[in-house]
């Protein structure tokens, strides 16, 4: 009885993997492209991957009130469905001092400057520690 898989097995996974990585890249950078749209502050992208079954990519913008917040939040939501990545929830809409976006494949914070440095979701989700001189 062989139990190896087939080549034809190994080879739809490396192109499922290979169109998954190409779906986050895109998904990325439909992202970035909506929070500069509406002029997003201290955009930070960072790869969650190899810690994370949630999630490939975390991304954390600040905005400067909470109008602004949820207008890049609405505008992050808008522009990933017109790029066909549907989000799954949105969470903190009526405070919005902090709203993310599930989009799957990558979660979005959008947070007010204050919220973000309480919170300090770059330390918590940083792959490398940070080496103090």
């Amino acid at each position: 009885m062989n139990l190896e898989p087939s080549p034809s097995a190994s080879n739809s996974l490396e192109l499922a993997m290979k169109s998954h990585k190409q779906d986050v890249q895109t998904c990325l950078k439909v992202v970035h492209e909506a929070l500069l749209d509406v002029k997003a502050k201290d955009i930070l992208e960072l790869d969650v991957s190899t810690i994370s079954n949630v999630a490939d990519a975390i991304v954390i913008a600040s905005g400067t009130s909470t109008r602004h917040v949820k207008a890049l939040a609405d505008n992050v939501a808008e522009e990933a469905r017109k790029a066909g990545f549907r989000p799954i929830g949105v969470e903190g809409e009526r405070d919005a001092e902090w709203i993310l976006i599930d989009l799957g494949i990558i979660v979005v914070h959008v947070m007010l400057p204050t919220a973000r440095k309480f919170y300090d979701l770059e330390s918590l989700w940083r792959t490398t520690p940070e080496h103090v001189a």
